[in-house]
């Protein structure tokens, strides 16, 4: 058994959970503390948290690691969110959070927070492979922004970022100055502006069905509707129709009315509101006829993070493939082909594995190595002349989730060079690379550039490869009947780096 604390900085609340983790019992709350530190409102605002928020926080954070302190936690993870990462001064915020209260807090790129969020469902509800097997929105809202993941026959097949965060939108219409009477129609002036255009991008051939949303307001929203025994059950619904008539009951009311009728403190009635018009909208412009609020939070998803990586629990979700069906679907949006980069992914792969003594990279870079093999071409709807650079523009202009922000620049950097098979150094030190990252990224664009020197024509030669090393040389066998002399005859041109970078000669095959 293991004791472990998962901290949230969030935009409007700072929370710790301290967790039980154990092979049988698997993850287990035993205790949760939250305080109000409004850091969104400066960062959004002013771009920078103020010294008084910062000591806010500090104090906060103070009194969680005396509370950590006295249950002898055995680990524990504190990450922060887009009011953390949003502002001007990050690293300095950080560094004294560091010096005052001991407590290292990360900053989430927004694709990994949703990710989180994303997890503690799957791994929390027992209805959530059900639910998703037909058109499902996965909604999390925060702060900031909101994210908005669609699933259909349990595959993910879209994530965008809405700038639609409960206190963004609070901080608009307070420049405004709205009148009570005003304030619901603006709100939903902004909420509809934005969800306009992501309905015709998306929403198109798609029917969504189902909407799961993670929310710290509209838990208690479906508690009183569903009227279950607890606000954060984990399958807690309700229909669409049920909603939408509380909530157009609820803005007739004053804050302390909606205080009193929700069980809510009156200062978060205003974000509820929020919350509760985004989901509207939703259900309109999705026409969807479910609920579901399983009521777990981001420090949720760090437990479970953190159980799953160190093999105390175990999943039977794929959340790496969950992550590859996104990309497939980014490839798509730029007319990619399907069939090349599945052989090209497979071929990249095969590669990889047969130089596993002799490249030293973990089970993570050969998921980057996979969504790079698979993004590659999506450069050419842009430019047939430079797919490199447009590629890189694509992949660091589009959300990936799961990847951290220096992930989705390794991938962009890999998928690049392996159009040019140039890359130093001296190139990369801009973009936040450590020297780590870059000797990564060039053994990945290595690998990818050999693969792709195998796939010179739009047919199918061939579905089973495998790469193996003897004698200082990588022997690609592929299982084809097909005549393979254009790939033989081009293939050399793609080792140059491969050689460089490993010291091995490889060789292309055809099974005998």
């Amino acid at each position: 058994m293991r004791l472990f604390a998962a901290i949230d900085v969030g935009s409007y609340e700072t929370g710790m959970k301290i967790f039980e983790l154990s092979r049988k019992g698997g993850v287990k709350e035993i205790d949760y503390v939250r305080r109000r530190v409004d850091l969104g409102t400066d960062s959004y605002n002013t771009g920078k948290i103020s010294y008084e928020r910062m000591d806010e926080l500090c104090s906060v954070l103070k009194g969680f690691k005396d509370i950590m302190d006295s249950y002898k936690v055995d680990a524990y993870r504190a990450n922060g969110t887009s009011a953390i990462r949003e502002t001007e001064n990050t690293r300095v915020i950080l560094d004294q959070i560091k010096l005052r209260t001991g407590i290292s807090v990360q900053p989430l790129s927004n694709s990994e927070q949703r990710f989180l969020d994303y997890k503690s469902v799957a791994l929390k509800s027992s209805n959530f492979h059900n639910i998703i097997d037909s058109g499902t929105a996965f909604i999390d809202i925060g702060g900031g922004s909101t994210q908005v993941s669609l699933f259909d026959s349990s595959k993910l097949i879209a994530t965008v970022n809405l700038r639609l965060g409960i206190l963004r939108l609070r901080g608009s219409l307070s420049e405004l100055e709205p009148s009570s009477f005003s304030y619901d129609r603006l709100l939903n002036e902004l909420i509809e502006y934005e969800i306009h255009t992501f309905k015709k991008m998306f929403l198109k051939k798609l029917s969504i069905k189902n909407i799961i949303v993670v929310d710290d307001h509209l838990p208690y929203i479906i508690h009183k509707l569903s009227g279950s025994t607890t606000a954060d059950s984990s399958d807690t619904s309700v229909t669409a129709e049920q909603f939408v008539q509380f909530i157009d009951k609820l803005k007739q009311m004053s804050d302390e009315q909606i205080s009193k009728e929700v069980g809510i403190p009156m200062e978060s009635s205003s974000l509820l509101l929020s919350s509760s018009y985004i989901i509207k909208q939703l259900i309109k412009a999705m026409e969807a006829e479910n609920i579901y609020v399983p009521g777990v939070s981001l420090s949720d998803g760090i437990a479970y993070d953190y159980a799953e990586k160190n093999k105390i629990i175990r999943s039977d979700h794929d959340f790496g493939q969950d992550i590859i069906s996104s990309v497939e679907n980014i490839s798509m949006r730029y007319r990619g082909s399907q069939a090349s980069g599945s052989l090209l992914s497979k071929s990249s792969l095969a590669v990889f594995d047969g130089m596993k003594k002799y490249h030293g990279i973990d089970a993570r870079g050969r998921l980057l190595l996979e969504i790079a093999s698979r993004l590659r071409d999506v450069g050419k709807f842009i430019s047939l002349a430079s797919p490199a650079e447009s590629a890189y523009s694509i992949i660091m202009g589009t959300e990936i989730i799961g990847l951290s922000h220096l992930e989705r620049e390794m991938v962009a950097l890999i998928v690049e060079a392996s159009h040019t098979g140039e890359m130093t150094f001296e190139d990369v030190m801009g973009t936040g690379l450590d020297e780590r990252s870059y000797l990564t990224v060039i053994k990945l664009t290595a690998m990818l550039r050999l693969a792709s020197g195998m796939i010179r024509s739009h047919k199918r030669k061939y579905e089973w490869v495998k790469a193996v090393v003897k004698d200082k040389e990588l022997i690609i066998t592929v299982d084809t009947n097909d005549d393979i002399s254009l790939e033989r005859g081009l293939f050399h041109r793609r080792a140059g780096l491969f050689e460089e970078v490993f010291g091995i000669r490889p060789v292309l095959k055809k099974k005998v």
